[in-house]
Parts: structure tokens; C-alpha cells; sequence
């Protein structure tokens, strides 16, 4: 690690021990479908920075709030894009699937991730016989990754 940043292999390493804990949570239990995705961070930042609109229609108030933090909230932003477009294509479908803001990014009491899906969304995950989620997240500062699971109940 170079001046407290990690390097581009060091962010591999920790994505792929993400995906594999992820992985170990399914071992034994019934997946209808799984999902995932990869974002550059620093796309994100520009974008929000390009485009003052885009978090107001991309993410719930909520996110909204948990994001907006006054260091740098691109990293937040990234892994729930990221996580986004992963239950997309876990759904099967692209971007254009459901409105991103009726998949929402939440979390427990004890402090992890899960999903809540509202509209075509949630409409789409009953079509496929999704009851509930297993979600993983994490992110540095130039990668965010996420990892969703479709089970059936």
C-alpha cells in the first residue's frame, strides 16, 4: 500500500475474497439466480460531478442520505449502482429493466446490506420465483463490487 492507497492487485484481491465469502454463503442452499457487477469509482464521481440529477434518479432519498457523507460519497454511490445492476441481471434483464430507484439498498440493525424491490422490479423477482436476497458489497476507492442471490424464500 502506497501512501495509505491500495493498488490495483491489492483491489483485486479483496474483491475476489469478497466473491469468494459471498459464494460460501450459497454453499447448501437453493439460487434461483445471481448477479453481480463491477464499477469504476472514479466514474461515478464524474458523473456526479457532470450531472447534479443523476443520484435524484438513480437513488432512493435514503441512499441519498446514507451516500452523501462530506468526504468522498462516490464510493457509497458506486457499490449501490453496482448493486443495482447486478440484481438486474440476476432478473435477467439490462439497465433499462425497472426504474434504478425501485431497487433499494438498505441495511440490517446489524449493519449489513440487503435489498428492497418495489415496482417492475419487485414485479420481475416474483416472476422468477425470488422471495429474498443474499447481498454482498464492498468497494475501494477505485473499485465497487457487488454480488446478489435470488433464493426462493
Amino acid at each position: 500500500m502506497a501512501g495509505g492507497r491500495t493498488t490495483g492487485n491489492e483491489d483485486i484481491r479483496r474483491l475476489g475474497e469478497a466473491a469468494a465469502a459471498a459464494a460460501a454463503d450459497l454453499v447448501g442452499r437453493p439460487v434461483l439466480c445471481v448477479g453481480t457487477d463491477l464499477v469504476d469509482v472514479d466514474e461515478i464521481r464524474a458523473t456526479l460531478a457532470r450531472q447534479p440529477r443523476f443520484a435524484g434518479h438513480v437513488f432512493t432519498p435514503a441512499e441519498r442520505a446514507y451516500c452523501e457523507i462530506p468526504d468522498d460519497s462516490a464510493e457509497r454511490y458506486a457499490v449501490r449502482f453496482a448493486a443495482k445492476e447486478a440484481v438486474l441481471k440476476a432478473l435477467g434483464v439490462g439497465l433499462t429493466g425497472s426504474v434504478l430507484t425501485e431497487i433499494e439498498v438498505l441495511h440490517t440493525p446489524s449493519g449489513s446490506p440487503a435489498l428492497q424491490l418495489a415496482g417492475r422490479a419487485a414485479t420481475l423477482a416474483e416472476a422468477a420465483g425470488v422471495r429474498s436476497w443474499l447481498v454482498t458489497l464492498t468497494h475501494s476507492r477505485s473499485l465497487a463490487h457487488a454480488f446478489v442471490a435470488g433464493l426462493p424464500g
